[in-house]
């Protein structure tokens, strides 16, 4: 099934094997990797032998799932990526939230505009009971999207990642959202 979502200002479509190279643009700016790697660039091999292979794996396991190229409306210009999907150790019903955008993009509320989408899509569309995303607690503006995209603070934890980041001595957040308190909010509006 070829999903596509749109949003007011892009549309969401799955990746496909010929979009290496806006992976690798992405992935090679220091800032947009600063939270992730701290500042370190996915090398070009990583993202053709295991980047892009599990984000197109996702789409022969499932059709509400997965990673969404975003491509914004009015230029046609890919702006990044957001995934919605269930790590290995959650539930079928429990998807990560996360997303990954230019720094030309930054600021606009694009990442709130896609997080919301797939969010709402999620619950209304499809069973999820409960939405979460994750970022170090000092990412402020990754913790200000989820916020504006309906999320709520769950706790503060310590994740053993493999490389040092400045900051990651204050940990991590994890910010949810279940179907009752969307459900809730939508009532609400």
């Amino acid at each position: 099934m070829d999903i596509v979502l749109e949003t007011e200002r892009m549309i969401l479509r799955r990746f496909t094997v010929n979009d290496v190279e806006l992976l690798v643009e992405l992935d090679s700016d220091a800032e947009v990797m600063l939270h992730l790697t701290g500042g370190e660039a996915t090398p070009r091999s990583e993202i053709v032998d295991d980047v892009l292979p599990a984000f197109l794996s996702y789409y022969e396991r499932f059709d509400e799932y997965g990673f969404w190229a975003a491509i914004e409306r009015e230029t046609s210009r890919f702006i990044g990526w957001f995934h919605f999907r269930p790590r290995q150790q959650d539930g079928p019903f429990e998807p990560e939230l996360g997303y990954r955008l230019h720094r030309f993009a930054w600021g606009k509320g694009l990442a709130t505009e896609g997080s919301r989408s797939l969010i709402d899509w999620g619950f209304r569309e499809f069973s999820v009971e409960r939405v979460y995303a994750e970022t170090m607690a000092v990412h402020t503006a990754s913790r200000r999207v989820m916020e504006k995209s309906g999320l709520r603070y769950v706790r503060t934890f310590q994740a053993d990642w493999p490389v040092r980041i400045p900051g990651d001595e204050h940990g991590d957040v994890e910010y949810s959202i279940t179907r009752a308190e969307w459900e809730a909010d939508q009532a609400g509006s």
